[in-house]
């Protein structure tokens, strides 16, 4: 969870120094819903993410160099710097894709789980997604099918509150998400995003239950995003008070929430102090690598952007 938090802080400072390109949206107060679904997982288990997905491939043990070099769009990127913040595919942790489009994992996400089934392996897609998606036509046609033929994916909806500036509340006839899970017959479960154990625990039941074959689980983690939708953003009407935001970083944040919990349980404040100083240092290296990596030459602007059924058939014959 700090890996991710530091991760976000360093690249809105690369971002403010003119060497991030693009949008960048953070996922700071995000991290207890990511990290505690990602560690019911095991290594091989895909995972789709959203357009604020720094956070994600991390939460799976992404490399944290390849990641920045990604959001400054050198060669050194998990995509080569084609992806960019928005866009990370990372198989070494069995990341699939993240999507500037909202819900655009959804889909890819169940496919992914019917293709496990299809090939009978017990791999458990996780689909992670933001309030805004639940009113996407993708989401709903994603979960019926996904309940339907029993397949084994997670839907994790990261409610934040806001779709952009927009609140829950506003946008949707049914405030409540995980009740829609009853629409589709499966099971829709609601926890404190923000306690990374609770998440766990719910995620790691719905992972036991889809690798035996009992289909899909709704899981909505109430989160909250502390920065603005994407970084420099201008808002010309306030649309949550700086009380509230200030509120949620004083009470109701995930990593101060879990080093509580962790001083409580018995751990050195010292191991406490040796992590923090280790992820400072990895992100430094994630830095540096970014900033030596060179840049994508122009000629190869359309390599990677497809792959050729006829080259594949005529390597395998």
């Amino acid at each position: 969870m700090l890996c991710i938090r530091r991760f976000e802080e360093e690249g809105m400072r690369q971002v403010e120094a003119g060497r991030i390109p693009g949008w960048f949206h953070s996922s700071a107060g995000h991290e207890a819903a990511i990290v505690g679904a990602c560690l019911a997982l095991r290594h091989d288990d895909p995972m789709t993410g959203t357009h604020r997905s720094h956070g994600h491939p991390i939460g799976k043990g992404a490399r944290l160099e390849a990641l920045m070099a990604e959001l400054m769009g050198k060669e050194g990127g998990i995509c080569r710097g084609r992806g960019g913040s928005m866009h990370f595919a990372d198989s070494s942790v069995s990341c699939i894709s993240e999507s500037g489009i909202v819900g655009g994992g959804i889909p890819l996400a169940t496919g992914s789980a019917f293709g496990a089934r299809m090939r009978g392996i017990d791999q458990v897609t996780l689909c992670f997604f933001g309030d805004g998606a639940v009113n996407q036509g993708t989401f709903h046609e994603s979960l019926n099918m996904a309940s339907l033929w029993k397949i084994p994916v997670i839907y994790l909806c990261e409610n934040n509150g806001y779709a952009m500036t927009t609140s829950v509340v506003q946008s949707h006839g049914q405030s409540d998400i995980a009740l829609r899970a009853a629409g589709y017959g499966m099971p829709g479960i609601t926890v404190d995003g923000q306690r990374v154990k609770a998440v766990f625990e719910v995620a790691a039941q719905a992972v036991t239950r889809a690798r035996a074959g009992e289909g899909p689980t709704l899981i909505v983690a109430n989160t909250y995003r502390f920065d603005e939708h994407n970084f420099g953003l201008a808002i010309p009407e306030p649309y949550r008070s700086i009380e509230e935001v200030e509120a949620q970083k004083r009470e109701r944040d995930p990593i101060s929430l879990y080093r509580t919990v962790l001083l409580e349980e018995g751990t050195n404040e010292g191991i406490l102090l040796a992590i923090e100083n280790s992820v400072l240092e990895a992100v430094k290296q994630a830095v540096e690598f970014a900033l030596t990596s060179p840049l994508p030459v122009p000629e190869t602007l359309g390599n990677y952007m497809f792959s050729s059924p006829l080259e594949a058939s005529q390597v395998w014959g």
